[in-house]
Protein backbone atom coordinates (compact mmCIF):
# COMPACT_ATOMS: atom_id res chain seq x y z
CA UNK A 1 0.00 0.00 0.00
CA UNK A 2 1.65 3.38 -0.88
CA UNK A 3 1.26 6.31 1.25
CA UNK A 4 1.15 9.57 -0.12
CA UNK A 5 2.39 12.90 2.01
CA UNK A 6 -0.30 15.64 2.17
CA UNK A 7 0.72 19.10 1.71
CA UNK A 8 -1.54 21.84 3.33
CA UNK A 9 -2.70 24.09 0.39
CA UNK A 10 -4.46 26.99 2.21
CA UNK A 11 -4.46 27.96 4.73
CA UNK A 12 -1.98 25.65 6.69
CA UNK A 13 1.64 26.32 6.76
CA UNK A 14 3.30 27.49 3.69
CA UNK A 15 4.88 25.65 0.95
CA UNK A 16 8.54 25.21 1.62
CA UNK A 17 11.80 26.78 -0.84
CA UNK A 18 12.91 24.33 -3.07
CA UNK A 19 16.46 22.98 -2.51
CA UNK A 20 17.66 24.94 -5.25
CA UNK A 21 16.64 28.50 -4.76
CA UNK A 22 17.93 28.78 -1.16
CA UNK A 23 21.46 27.12 -2.52
CA UNK A 24 21.19 29.65 -5.48
CA UNK A 25 20.90 32.68 -2.73
CA UNK A 26 23.33 31.24 -0.55
CA UNK A 27 26.35 31.66 -3.38
CA UNK A 28 24.56 34.94 -4.53
CA UNK A 29 25.12 36.41 -0.44
CA UNK A 30 29.32 36.71 -0.39
CA UNK A 31 28.62 38.75 -3.59
CA UNK A 32 25.66 41.42 -2.07
CA UNK A 33 27.85 41.72 0.99
CA UNK A 34 30.66 42.92 -0.68
CA UNK A 35 28.97 45.30 -3.35
CA UNK A 36 29.17 48.46 -0.47
CA UNK A 37 32.80 47.71 -0.27
CA UNK A 38 33.21 47.39 -4.00
CA UNK A 39 30.80 50.63 -4.51
CA UNK A 40 33.43 52.42 -2.51
CA UNK A 41 36.08 51.87 -3.82
CA UNK A 42 35.24 52.32 -7.79
CA UNK A 43 33.99 55.99 -6.72
CA UNK A 44 36.55 56.87 -4.58
CA UNK A 45 39.59 55.24 -5.98
CA UNK A 46 38.41 54.14 -9.28
CA UNK A 47 37.07 56.66 -10.38
CA UNK A 48 40.12 59.28 -9.56
CA UNK A 49 42.79 56.99 -10.81
CA UNK A 50 41.26 57.33 -14.34
CA UNK A 51 40.89 61.27 -13.68
CA UNK A 52 44.78 60.80 -12.52
CA UNK A 53 45.88 58.93 -15.60
CA UNK A 54 44.34 61.34 -17.68
CA UNK A 55 45.67 64.02 -15.75
CA UNK A 56 49.22 62.49 -16.94
CA UNK A 57 48.61 62.38 -20.21
CA UNK A 58 48.06 66.19 -20.85
CA UNK A 59 49.29 68.60 -23.22
CA UNK A 60 52.52 69.90 -20.98
CA UNK A 61 52.06 73.60 -22.14
CA UNK A 62 48.64 74.37 -20.99
CA UNK A 63 47.60 75.85 -17.41
CA UNK A 64 44.66 76.02 -15.33
CA UNK A 65 43.50 80.00 -16.93
CA UNK A 66 43.86 78.34 -20.41
CA UNK A 67 42.54 74.78 -19.64
CA UNK A 68 44.39 71.55 -20.40
CA UNK A 69 43.89 69.30 -23.44
CA UNK A 70 44.56 65.55 -23.82
CA UNK A 71 46.93 65.06 -26.09
CA UNK A 72 48.31 61.40 -24.92
CA UNK A 73 51.14 63.08 -24.48
CA UNK A 74 53.15 59.99 -22.50
CA UNK A 75 56.31 61.97 -23.40
CA UNK A 76 55.03 63.38 -19.70
CA UNK A 77 57.01 60.86 -18.15
CA UNK A 78 60.29 60.46 -19.41
CA UNK A 79 60.52 63.94 -18.60
CA UNK A 80 59.36 63.88 -15.68
CA UNK A 81 61.81 60.87 -14.48
CA UNK A 82 64.37 62.59 -16.34
CA UNK A 83 64.36 65.54 -13.95
CA UNK A 84 63.25 64.12 -10.91
CA UNK A 85 65.05 60.67 -10.88
CA UNK A 86 67.48 61.98 -7.52
CA UNK A 87 64.29 62.56 -5.31
CA UNK A 88 62.83 59.16 -6.39
CA UNK A 89 66.33 57.56 -4.86
CA UNK A 90 66.07 59.65 -2.32
CA UNK A 91 62.88 58.63 -0.60
CA UNK A 92 63.25 54.86 -1.25
CA UNK A 93 66.87 55.18 0.45
CA UNK A 94 65.17 57.35 3.00
CA UNK A 95 63.05 54.89 3.16
CA UNK A 96 64.77 51.39 3.29
CA UNK A 97 67.33 53.32 5.75
CA UNK A 98 64.21 54.09 8.55
CA UNK A 99 62.95 50.46 7.99
CA UNK A 100 66.22 48.84 8.64
CA UNK A 101 66.24 51.52 12.41
CA UNK A 102 62.59 50.87 12.58
CA UNK A 103 63.02 46.92 12.68
CA UNK A 104 65.90 47.20 15.44
CA UNK A 105 64.05 48.78 17.29
CA UNK A 106 60.81 47.48 16.61
CA UNK A 107 61.33 43.73 16.71
CA UNK A 108 62.86 43.35 20.31
CA UNK A 109 60.29 45.45 20.88
CA UNK A 110 57.57 43.20 19.56
CA UNK A 111 59.32 40.46 21.16
CA UNK A 112 59.40 41.75 24.78
CA UNK A 113 55.65 43.10 24.95
CA UNK A 114 54.42 39.70 23.35
CA UNK A 115 56.98 37.33 25.63
CA UNK A 116 57.86 38.83 28.39
CA UNK A 117 55.59 42.11 29.44
CA UNK A 118 52.97 39.80 31.63
CA UNK A 119 50.90 41.85 33.06
CA UNK A 120 52.02 44.52 31.52
CA UNK A 121 51.07 43.44 27.77
CA UNK A 122 48.34 46.16 27.85
CA UNK A 123 49.96 49.04 29.10
CA UNK A 124 52.95 48.48 27.03
CA UNK A 125 50.80 48.09 23.85
CA UNK A 126 48.76 51.38 25.09
CA UNK A 127 52.44 53.13 24.63
CA UNK A 128 53.13 51.92 21.69
CA UNK A 129 50.05 53.05 20.12
CA UNK A 130 49.77 56.46 22.20
CA UNK A 131 51.18 58.75 19.89
CA UNK A 132 48.85 58.00 17.12
CA UNK A 133 46.01 59.77 19.43
CA UNK A 134 47.56 63.08 18.16
CA UNK A 135 48.06 64.24 14.47
CA UNK A 136 50.77 62.78 12.37
CA UNK A 137 51.71 66.95 12.00
CA UNK A 138 52.16 67.97 15.58
CA UNK A 139 54.48 64.98 16.54
CA UNK A 140 56.76 65.87 13.33
CA UNK A 141 56.51 69.68 14.67
CA UNK A 142 57.32 67.96 17.84
CA UNK A 143 60.76 66.51 16.51
CA UNK A 144 61.42 69.96 14.97
CA UNK A 145 61.38 71.50 18.70
CA UNK A 146 63.85 68.51 19.95
CA UNK A 147 66.31 68.68 17.65
CA UNK A 148 66.14 72.06 17.24
CA UNK A 149 69.97 73.91 17.72
CA UNK A 150 68.95 75.22 20.46
CA UNK A 151 67.33 72.38 22.20
CA UNK A 152 68.57 70.17 25.11
CA UNK A 153 69.75 67.56 23.25
CA UNK A 154 71.88 69.31 20.74
CA UNK A 155 73.56 71.11 23.87
CA UNK A 156 73.99 68.16 25.93
CA UNK A 157 75.64 66.24 22.47
CA UNK A 158 77.83 69.18 21.88
CA UNK A 159 79.01 69.18 25.69
CA UNK A 160 80.02 65.33 25.57
CA UNK A 161 81.60 66.08 22.08
CA UNK A 162 79.75 64.12 20.54
CA UNK A 163 78.60 66.75 17.98
CA UNK A 164 80.87 69.86 16.56
CA UNK A 165 80.01 73.17 18.12
CA UNK A 166 78.87 74.44 15.03
CA UNK A 167 77.10 70.97 14.10
CA UNK A 168 73.10 70.18 14.10
CA UNK A 169 70.13 67.75 13.55
CA UNK A 170 67.89 69.59 12.19
CA UNK A 171 67.46 70.48 8.25
CA UNK A 172 69.80 67.25 7.87
CA UNK A 173 68.75 63.64 6.67
CA UNK A 174 69.57 61.90 10.13
CA UNK A 175 66.20 64.16 11.11
CA UNK A 176 64.07 63.01 8.01
CA UNK A 177 64.78 59.23 8.44
CA UNK A 178 64.56 60.23 12.48
CA UNK A 179 61.01 61.33 11.59
CA UNK A 180 59.55 58.77 9.34
CA UNK A 181 61.20 55.77 11.40
CA UNK A 182 59.50 57.76 14.92
CA UNK A 183 56.10 58.29 13.09
CA UNK A 184 55.73 54.84 10.93
CA UNK A 185 57.24 52.63 13.36
CA UNK A 186 53.82 51.65 15.48
CA UNK A 187 52.58 50.27 11.82
CA UNK A 188 55.79 48.06 12.34
CA UNK A 189 55.39 46.52 15.80
CA UNK A 190 51.49 46.02 15.86
CA UNK A 191 51.97 43.15 13.50
CA UNK A 192 54.92 41.62 14.48
CA UNK A 193 53.42 41.52 17.89
CA UNK A 194 50.12 39.43 16.53
CA UNK A 195 52.38 36.94 14.93
CA UNK A 196 54.62 36.76 18.05
CA UNK A 197 52.17 36.52 20.74
CA UNK A 198 50.78 33.40 18.91
CA UNK A 199 54.40 31.79 19.76
CA UNK A 200 54.13 28.52 21.55
CA UNK A 201 57.11 29.21 23.99
CA UNK A 202 57.50 25.35 23.93
CA UNK A 203 58.71 24.86 20.30
CA UNK A 204 61.93 27.80 21.81
CA UNK A 205 62.21 25.07 24.65
CA UNK A 206 61.92 22.48 22.07
CA UNK A 207 64.76 23.74 19.82
CA UNK A 208 67.03 24.18 23.35
CA UNK A 209 66.69 20.41 24.19
CA UNK A 210 68.02 19.54 20.88
CA UNK A 211 71.47 21.67 21.36
CA UNK A 212 70.34 24.77 19.43
CA UNK A 213 71.55 27.52 20.66
CA UNK A 214 69.77 31.22 21.06
CA UNK A 215 70.88 32.51 17.74
CA UNK A 216 70.19 28.98 16.35
CA UNK A 217 66.43 29.15 17.77
CA UNK A 218 65.90 32.47 16.61
CA UNK A 219 66.67 31.89 12.90
CA UNK A 220 65.10 28.36 12.37
CA UNK A 221 61.92 28.95 15.15
CA UNK A 222 61.56 32.46 16.03
CA UNK A 223 61.98 34.35 12.66
CA UNK A 224 59.98 31.93 10.60
CA UNK A 225 57.07 31.65 12.31
CA UNK A 226 57.19 35.68 12.50
CA UNK A 227 57.12 36.01 9.16
CA UNK A 228 54.05 37.17 8.53
CA UNK A 229 53.72 39.77 11.04
CA UNK A 230 57.44 40.67 9.71
CA UNK A 231 56.18 40.59 6.20
CA UNK A 232 52.83 42.87 6.49
CA UNK A 233 54.97 45.34 8.73
CA UNK A 234 57.91 46.21 6.37
CA UNK A 235 55.03 46.59 3.82
CA UNK A 236 52.84 48.97 6.31
CA UNK A 237 55.88 51.01 7.15
CA UNK A 238 57.82 51.10 3.72
CA UNK A 239 54.79 52.27 1.65
CA UNK A 240 53.55 55.57 3.11
CA UNK A 241 57.40 56.09 4.37
CA UNK A 242 58.40 55.85 0.67
CA UNK A 243 56.00 58.70 -0.29
CA UNK A 244 55.76 60.60 2.84
CA UNK A 245 56.66 64.81 2.74
CA UNK A 246 56.20 66.11 5.93
CA UNK A 247 58.97 64.80 7.48
CA UNK A 248 61.27 66.21 4.83
CA UNK A 249 59.32 69.44 4.82
CA UNK A 250 59.55 70.21 8.62
CA UNK A 251 62.76 68.38 9.57
CA UNK A 252 65.11 68.84 6.32
CA UNK A 253 65.83 71.75 3.94
CA UNK A 254 65.04 71.09 -0.04
CA UNK A 255 68.27 69.32 -0.43
CA UNK A 256 66.38 66.42 1.61
CA UNK A 257 63.40 66.33 0.02
CA UNK A 258 61.32 63.50 -1.18
CA UNK A 259 59.37 62.79 -4.40
CA UNK A 260 56.58 63.65 -2.20
CA UNK A 261 57.48 67.05 -1.83
CA UNK A 262 57.90 67.35 -5.02
CA UNK A 263 54.32 65.95 -5.91
CA UNK A 264 53.22 68.60 -3.72
CA UNK A 265 54.36 71.34 -5.18
CA UNK A 266 53.82 70.34 -8.84
CA UNK A 267 50.24 70.56 -7.21
CA UNK A 268 49.85 73.27 -5.09
CA UNK A 269 52.51 75.72 -6.03
CA UNK A 270 53.48 75.37 -9.65
CA UNK A 271 49.82 73.95 -11.02
CA UNK A 272 51.39 71.64 -13.29
CA UNK A 273 48.80 69.25 -13.14
CA UNK A 274 50.55 66.63 -15.76
CA UNK A 275 53.51 66.38 -13.83
CA UNK A 276 52.22 66.14 -10.56
CA UNK A 277 50.15 63.30 -12.32
CA UNK A 278 52.84 61.62 -14.01
CA UNK A 279 54.90 61.63 -10.99
CA UNK A 280 52.13 60.09 -8.83
CA UNK A 281 51.72 56.97 -11.44
CA UNK A 282 55.39 56.63 -11.42
CA UNK A 283 55.48 56.65 -7.64
CA UNK A 284 52.97 54.20 -7.33
CA UNK A 285 54.36 52.11 -10.29
CA UNK A 286 57.93 52.02 -8.42
CA UNK A 287 55.84 51.21 -5.08
CA UNK A 288 54.30 48.06 -6.05
CA UNK A 289 56.89 46.59 -8.16
CA UNK A 290 58.95 46.63 -4.98
CA UNK A 291 56.04 45.73 -2.99
CA UNK A 292 55.74 42.40 -5.50
CA UNK A 293 59.77 42.04 -5.57
CA UNK A 294 59.38 41.97 -1.84
CA UNK A 295 56.68 39.34 -1.46
CA UNK A 296 57.93 37.22 -4.05
CA UNK A 297 61.33 36.99 -2.15
CA UNK A 298 59.41 36.30 0.96
CA UNK A 299 57.41 33.63 -0.17
CA UNK A 300 60.30 31.68 -1.73
CA UNK A 301 62.26 32.30 1.82
CA UNK A 302 59.44 30.87 3.36
CA UNK A 303 58.84 28.32 1.19
CA UNK A 304 62.59 27.09 1.98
Amino acid sequence: MTLLAQVPTGSGQPAATPPAARSGRHRLLPYLLLLPGAAWLLVFFGVPLVQLASASLYDPSGSLSTGYALTWAFGNYPDVLQAYWPQFLRSFGYAGVALVLALLLGYPLAYAIAQKAGRWKNLLLVCVVAPMFTSFLVRTLAWKTILSDNGALVGLLRDVHLLAPDGRLLATPFAVVLGLTYNFLPFLVLPLYASLERLDYRLLEAASDLYASPVQAFRRVTLPLSMPGLVAGTLLFFIPASGDYINAELLGTPNEYMIGNVIDSAFLVRLDYPQGAALSFLLMAAILAVVFGYLRRAGTEEVL
